[in-house]
């Protein structure tokens, strides 16, 4: 007797499908040059939120202070990112995997959860971006103006294409960060040749925004920082860690300048034309270079987000393997937060505290994650990073205690030195200091900085454990 096999459904085909294809959190052998590297940083910072995080600036301060402090602190918020990024090249790990050889195997799961909400953030933002984008365009057409409508639909899109078209993508992705450029250098034309550059210079900074130098400083390192979550996810497909940090310096440093500066000149160039003054909203400076800056806006921000929803996907299953989450459900659920959220469309107007916050949360982990990996392991990780349970990572309960107490301190160091009592050289070196000490001095206490006189061996996690390794 013959018996029949039942055809899987449509849902459990697809769903097999996507969880094939999803990545991995296993280490993986990079292979790329600086020049590939340099150009995947290039691409992921050409995006709208940086070139409207420059909107911000002007003329809140001078236009070519703000120039000054994009590139300072550009420079310095990417020597964390090159820092962080280099570990992931030399392991082949990703940034929130490395945070359990600091954390703990569990205790790594509090700062994947703070990424996850980040993320969140980030995606509601760009969401609100894209749909505030469509409302202007379709008002001045036809009249009809729904921000928040349409700020859903682009993300039920975007939801979409995270399950559906993520790969393509990041295919086109690069392509983007070409428009870009083309557009920066549209924008810099009408403005320099409207308005000569004296006269951008010339702008007196308005006291009565309440910006200050230190305030730009201290959003520009933010920037870096919040980018600097996905650095060693990035940087682990370098071939060499030397020309990695090379090839990713170069890449962020560059595209945060002219994004940002792009952002400062068109908002400078509003205020030089008479124009009223809208901090990061995309309606001001589409109203004044065209509804084809509002099409590569609407791109951009589609694609950015939709490998934002994608990377929260993969870190919430990636995170808790021991529940066995499948994509595409886990994908159905964020996506409905995402969604959800983007209607709030009030949350724009607190867009700097949204990156004080994200500033506060992960200058103090990203100070412990190097000071727990260049000095404490002496730069080596061993495959015991890799397992879910027991090794030289487990430390008390799967938790390290004292440096969830350290990251603590520096989370409430930072918000007070934001909030509370402003220093002369801003927030975010300080608390990166204040972290980066007691996290050595909490080293020492615990006995973790002790040397036995023995070298230990670099070995990349692929090698140690290729039965886990990743293809890229």
């Amino acid at each position: 007797m013959s018996t029949t096999t039942a055809r899987p459904s449509a849902w459990r085909r697809l769903s097999d499908r996507l969880e094939a294809n999803a990545d991995g959190s296993g280490p993986l052998r990079g292979s790329l040059t600086w020049r590939r590297i340099a150009m995947i940083w290039l691409a992921s910072n050409f995006v709208v939120t940086t070139m409207l995080t420059g909107t911000i600036f002007v003329p809140g301060v001078g236009y070519g202070e703000a120039l000054m402090l994009i590139l300072v602190g550009s420079i310095i918020g990417g020597a964390v990112l090159v820092t962080i990024g280099a570990i992931g090249t030399r392991t082949g790990l990703a940034t929130m995997s490395l945070t359990r050889g600091a954390f703990g195997t569990r205790g790594s799961l509090l700062p994947v959860a703070a990424n996850l909400l980040i993320l969140l953030g980030w995606s509601w933002v760009q969401a609100m971006l894209a749909g505030i984008t469509v409302d202007f365009v379709v008002a001045e057409f036809i009249g009809y103006s729904n921000p928040a409508l349409f700020a859903v639909i682009c993300q039920l899109i975007v939801v979409g294409l995270a399950i559906f078209g993520h790969e393509g993508i990041s295919r086109v992705e690069p392509w983007l960060a070409v428009v870009m450029i083309g557009i920066i250098g549209y924008v810099l034309t009408v403005a320099f040749t409207t308005f000569p550059p004296s006269a951008y210079f010339a702008i007196p900074a308005d006291a009565t925004i309440g910006l200050t130098n230190l305030t730009v400083l201290d959003i520009v390192i933010a920037t870096a920082i919040s980018w600097t979550v996905l650095s060693a996810d990035f940087n682990r497909l370098g071939r060499a860690t030397r020309s990695t940090v090379a090839g990713s310096g170069l890449g962020y440093v560059v595209s945060t300048f002219l994004s940002m500066t792009l952002g400062a000149t068109a908002i400078a160039y509003v205020v030089l034309a008479g124009g009223e003054v809208v901090e990061f909203d995309p309606g001001v400076i589409v109203g004044e270079f065209g509804v084809a800056l509002a099409a590569v806006i609407f791109v951009s921000v589609m694609a950015t987000n939709t490998l934002v929803v994608y990377g929260m996907t993969t870190s919430a299953i990636n995170a808790l393997p021991r529940l066995k989450l499948r994509f595409l459900p886990t994908a159905l659920v964020i996506g409905a937060i995402t969604v959800i959220g983007s209607t709030f469309l009030g949350l724009l107007g607190l867009f700097i505290d949204f990156l004080f916050v994200i500033g506060a949360i992960f200058i103090p982990v990203f100070a412990i994650m190097i000071v727990d990996y260049y000095i404490v392991n002496r730069r080596v990780y061993t495959a015991d990073i890799l397992e879910h349970r027991g090794g030289r990572y487990w430390f008390t309960g799967g938790v390290n205690i004292p440096m969830i107490v350290v990251w603590v301190l520096g989370f409430a160091f930072s918000l007070l030195l934001t909030y509370q009592f402003p220093s002369p050289i801003g927030a975010t070196i300080l608390a990166f200091v204040f972290t980066f000490v007691i996290a050595i001095a909490a080293a020492a206490v615990t006995g973790r900085l002790k040397r036995d006189g023995t070298e230990p061996e670099h070995q990349h996690l692929a090698d140690a454990a290729p039965e886990k390794a990743v293809e890229a």
